[in-house]
């Protein structure tokens, strides 16, 4: 009996030690994992869980748990977002991330908002990595919300900054994808180069379907019909990367000032046509010297053929939530959050902090021009291209910081 006993204890203790090595801590992913905009989503997706397994897991988890992000397919709309996010909680899942699109973004954080109040001891805990419109830090800021990439405003800032030195720049063309991430990139160009470079004239402020145009040349015609030097575009996904083939094709002259040209896929619409006339603001890129960095978007590009890394600020997301959790000693949302509020982060760019009043992080930014490859200041191309972006303005953190008007309401 005895020995029965013995064996029974050490058969419960098996599946107690296998339990917990299988334990996980689940963020649901809300993108486009479908649809016009599927090759961005399912590109973060793997990069997210690639973050998680090189970054956290094989360096000891979470409290000894594995880190996972799960699907959850939104199609690129905010109404399937919400369906998507009662599927996650549902499911218990307590911590969600999004970034493609400021319309999903923002109902996102108001139904977060209304199931937290209704449910005190399930609250849920949104990560936003990519949906940039300034208003869900500002207006709609909450504390159950967390944004790991400068808004459209900080990019703004900074790329107008750089232009306001060049003299060349007379006349722009802004175009945008018609939702709030659109109107605000068209209303910050306007208000900034006013205030900077009142010579520089507006010949054109166009909006256009998000994620419905297959053929931008009508769009293209009209830049060149206003004898636009310079177009900026907040475009990302397909409706950049059409836009540039469409310019490529047209032969248009004109320089282009992005927030996303180094996403999946716009290299290589752009080629050879792009080179020396588009630019981009992001937080990295592959010719930002960043020793790990550098071998995990090698190391990630060969495991994903055809992916390519791009979401520096993915990678700064998933160990921020790790060293919060870790730090906290807890996964309840709430206790995250306040581990997360005010974290200052070192990373191979500098630092990431995270602003207490309006859970909006801070970190240096770069902007880089498409060049041709010569494995030197050009070291990396993009996409097998043989261009690669180049380093022509590197905005400190303290730089990047605007002042928010955000009032946060605290449980």
């Amino acid at each position: 009996m005895k020995k029965a006993a013995f064996r029974l204890t050490l058969a419960a203790s098996a599946v107690l030690v296998a339990s917990t090595a299988m334990a996980q801590v689940k963020i649901a992913y809300i993108d486009p994992l479908s649809g016009f905009f599927a090759n961005v989503g399912s590109g973060g997706l793997k990069g997210m869980n690639e973050a998680a397994e090189v970054l956290v897991n094989q360096k000891g988890g979470i409290m000894g748990q594995k880190l996972e992000f799960v699907g959850f397919d939104n199609k690129g709309s905010p109404q399937e977002s919400l369906i998507q996010l009662k599927a996650a909680t549902d499911q218990g899942i307590r911590f969600i991330t999004q970034g493609n699109g400021s319309g999903a973004a923002g109902a996102l954080i108001d139904a977060v908002n209304k199931w937290n109040a209704r449910n005190p001891d399930k609250t849920v805990l949104f990560f936003n990595y990519a949906a940039v419109d300034p208003d869900l830090t500002n207006g709609k800021c909450s504390f159950w919300h967390f944004r790991f990439d400068a808004n459209s405003d900080m990019k703004m800032e900074a790329i107008t900054n750089y232009m306001t030195d060049d003299k060349k720049i007379k006349k722009v063309f802004i175009i945008g994808q018609d939702y709030a991430h659109g109107h605000q990139v068209a209303k910050a160009t306007k208000a900034m180069l006013a205030k900077k470079r009142p010579d520089i004239k507006i010949v054109g402020d166009d909006l256009h379907p998000i994620g419905k145009v297959k053929d931008f040349a009508p769009y293209v015609a009209k830049i060149k019909a206003s004898g636009a030097d310079t177009v900026v575009t907040g475009n990302w996904g397909n409706d950049l990367s059409l836009l540039v083939k469409a310019a490529k094709d047209a032969g248009l002259k004109a320089k282009f000032y992005t927030y996303y040209a180094g996403g999946l896929g716009t290299p290589q619409a752009m080629g050879a046509a792009g080179e020396g006339k588009v630019l981009q603001l992001t937080e990295w890129h592959m010719n930002v010297p960043t020793k790990n960095t550098e071998k995990f978007a090698l190391d990630f590009n060969k495991k994903y053929p055809g992916v390519y890394f791009y979401y520096y600020r993915v990678n700064n997301m998933v160990e921020m939530i790790a060293k919060a959790m870790n730090t906290a000693k807890s996964t309840d949302p709430k206790a995250v959050a306040l581990a997360l509020e005010d974290m200052r982060f070192p990373n191979e760019t500098g630092e990431v902090w995270m602003r207490k009043s309006d859970h909006q992080a801070m970190q240096p930014l770069y902007i880089s021009i498409f060049t041709k490859a010569d494995g030197k200041t050009v070291k990396h191309d993009s996409e097998g291209t043989g261009y690669g972006w180049k380093t022509v303005a590197s905005i400190t953190q303290r730089d990047s910081q605007l002042p928010t008007t955000c009032i946060m309401e605290r449980p």
